[in-house]
């Protein structure tokens, strides 16, 4: 089995239960009258989504180049990645909406059924958040995929929790407060992936590469005499490339393959940057 294959049968299972939460979440939303319970199930919506735009995303960002698309397709995995932190913050904006209009004229909450449907929620989200653990530093879409999860289970916790507080206490504006919180939680989740995937879509140098370090590592190297046209970017959270040219003495015009070899080993190693396109020019030509 493949290492894609493995995902796409993770999600799969994953996206399966988050359905069949989702349904049941909304029903006893609706039921139960609690707004917590109806944003948590809003928010295992966006799981769905999400989850089968992941599924998507990883079928597609394995496919290899063709004449049309040199680099295949592995840019999908940032766009579905992108496409699933938006729909976050659509569905945070809407559960705000709803807790502001429940503040004006409070609803009866079946406490019953929300702590009941709550814990259903709860332990689909944890289950799916255990398949997808191993998962979810492979690529930005896989972890996008599993934040939703993350914090879906977190909201089905703030589900059962106002559902205890309210029945001790009855204080029913605890519904409202603990949608307030779920909303807050994926603005929060949601702003990490989108900063992530811009930056790759600008071309911005990769999290975790200074970029003055590679310039001073290749400048370091016995016969460089200059190093300019420097750029270094991403096209997912996998793939790194540098371009740059470099000068070198003319008493190492014989050794440009060395050169390029040799650099191609060491920003490997050093910096994991495995696609470099490196020009050697030999003193005259960085002169004129």
């Amino acid at each position: 089995m493949s290492h894609n294959h493995g995902h796409g049968k993770k999600l799969g299972w994953t996206i399966i239960l988050n359905i069949i939460i989702t349904i049941a979440q909304y029903i006893g939303g609706i039921v139960s009258g609690s707004l917590a319970l109806i944003s948590d199930a809003s928010h295992n919506l966006s799981d769905v989504l999400s989850l089968i735009l992941g599924y998507i995303g990883e079928k597609f960002s394995h496919k290899g180049p063709s004449r049309r698309h040199s680099f295949g397709f592995k840019r999908v995995e940032i766009f579905t990645a992108l496409i699933n932190a938006l729909a976050l913050v659509a569905i945070a904006f809407y559960i705000l909406f709803e807790a502001y209009k429940r503040l004006n004229s409070p609803r009866e909450i079946s406490l019953g059924l929300m702590f009941g449907i709550g814990s259903i929620g709860l332990i689909g989200n944890f289950v799916s958040i255990l398949i997808l653990n191993k998962e979810k530093e492979s690529s930005v879409n896989m972890r996008a995929a599993y934040l939703h999860l993350f914090y879906d289970t977190i909201s089905s916790l703030f589900v059962i929790t106002g559902a205890a507080i309210i029945y001790f206490t009855n204080y029913i504006f605890i519904d409202i407060i603990a949608s307030l919180i779920i909303a807050l939680m994926i603005f929060y989740s949601s702003f990490d992936v989108i900063k992530t995937c811009l930056h790759i879509f600008m071309q911005g140098v990769p999290e975790g590469i200074d970029i003055n370090e590679v310039y001073n590592f290749i400048m370091s190297m016995e016969g460089v005499e200059d190093v300019h046209n420097l750029h270094i970017w991403a096209i997912n959270s996998r793939d790194f490339f540098l371009s740059c040219h470099i000068c070198i003495g003319n008493n190492y015009k014989h050794k440009t393959d060395e050169f390029i070899k040799k650099i191609n080993e060491l920003v490997k190693e050093k910096f994991h940057i495995e696609h470099t396109s490196v020009q050697i020019e030999r003193s005259n030509i960085c002169q004129s």
